[in-house]
C-alpha cells in the first residue's frame, strides 16, 4: 500500500513539473498581473508607419500588442526601443528571440517559438529544390504583410558563403519566418506565432539596418560534431559563431573568406 502511495505521489509531481515547464518554455504564462504604468510610449517610427497601411499589421497589434508590451516588461524593458537579434535550431524545432536595450551590451532571452512543421534533414541548404532550411549567419532582408502565410520575414539566403558553397546557377531562393504549418526549406510558427514576431521584428527595425538572424543545425554540436561526417567542416566553423554568443551574448561581426568560411571577430 505504501509502495501505491508513493508512485501516486511521484507521478503527481512528474505530472505539475510537466505543465510547469510547458507554459514556463511556451512563454505563455499569465501575464495579467503586469502593469502597463511603467510602459513608455515612443514615437512611431517611419517603417511602423508605412506598416500600418496593411490591414493584417493593423489585426496584429490589435490582437498582440498589450500582450508584447507586458512580455517586454517581465523582461525589464520598458519601450519599444530595443534592438532583437534571433536564432533558430533545426533538431530542437525552435526559434529564440533575443533583445536588449540600446544602452546596453548584452542581450537576452525573450521567448522563444516551436517550429510547427520542418523540413529537410541537418546540413546546409546547397541547391533549389533541396527542401532545406539553410544554416549559417543571415539577416531578415524583407517584411512581406501580404504573405500567402499571412505575414512573413525573409531570410537573406543566399549569403556570402552560400554563393561560394552552394550550386552556382541555381542556390535556391525565397527562405521565410512565416505563419501557418506547411514548409518546403521555410520555418512556420503558426499564424498567431508569427503575429508576435513580425511586430517584435517591426519595433526592432531601424532605417538602414537589418535583423539578425542565425541558423543551426542543433544547440548541442557535441552530438554532430564527428570527424568523417559530410558537413563536418562546415559546422565547426558555424560552431564558433554559436559559442562566441553562448560566452558573450553579444553578436560578433562575422566576414566570409574567400572558401566560404566564417571569420568572427569581436
Amino acid at each position: 500500500m505504501k509502495k501505491h502511495h508513493i508512485l501516486l505521489f511521484t507521478t503527481f509531481v512528474i505530472i505539475l513539473f510537466s505543465i510547469n515547464h510547458f507554459f514556463l518554455k511556451n512563454n505563455t504564462s499569465n501575464l495579467e498581473h503586469i502593469s502597463l504604468a511603467s510602459w513608455r510610449e515612443t514615437t512611431p517610427s517611419s517603417f511602423r508607419k508605412q506598416q500600418m497601411q496593411f490591414e493584417r499589421v493593423r489585426d496584429a497589434y490589435a490582437q498582440k500588442e498589450i500582450f508584447l508590451k507586458k512580455l517586454l516588461i517581465s523582461k525589464g524593458i520598458h519601450s519599444f526601443d530595443y534592438e532583437i537579434f534571433l536564432r533558430a535550431f533545426k533538431k530542437e524545432e525552435e526559434l529564440e528571440v533575443w533583445i536588449k536595450t540600446k544602452n546596453t551590451t548584452q542581450y537576452q532571452l525573450l521567448t522563444a517559438y516551436p517550429f510547427c512543421k520542418n523540413s529537410g534533414a541537418l546540413g546546409p541548404k546547397r541547391i533549389e529544390g533541396d527542401g532545406q532550411i539553410p544554416e549559417g549567419f543571415y539577416r531578415i532582408s524583407h517584411f512581406n504583410p501580404k504573405s500567402s502565410f499571412l505575414l512573413s520575414l525573409k531570410v537573406n539566403y543566399p549569403n556570402e558563403s552560400d554563393k561560394i558553397l552552394s550550386d552556382p546557377s541555381r542556390p535556391g531562393d525565397d527562405i521565410y519566418l512565416h505563419g501557418g504549418c506547411q514548409t518546403i526549406g521555410c520555418i512556420p510558427i503558426t499564424n498567431d506565432k508569427v503575429q508576435e514576431l513580425y511586430l517584435l521584428a517591426i519595433e526592432g527595425h531601424e532605417a538602414g539596418k537589418s535583423i539578425p538572424i542565425h541558423i543551426f543545425p542543433t544547440k548541442h554540436f557535441q552530438d554532430i560534431l564527428l570527424e568523417g561526417n559530410a558537413h563536418y567542416s562546415f559546422w565547426k566553423n558555424l560552431k564558433i559563431g554559436f559559442d562566441f554568443f553562448e560566452k558573450n551574448k553579444k553578436l560578433p561581426v562575422i566576414h566570409v573568406n574567400v572558401e566560404g568560411e566564417y571569420i568572427f571577430t569581436s
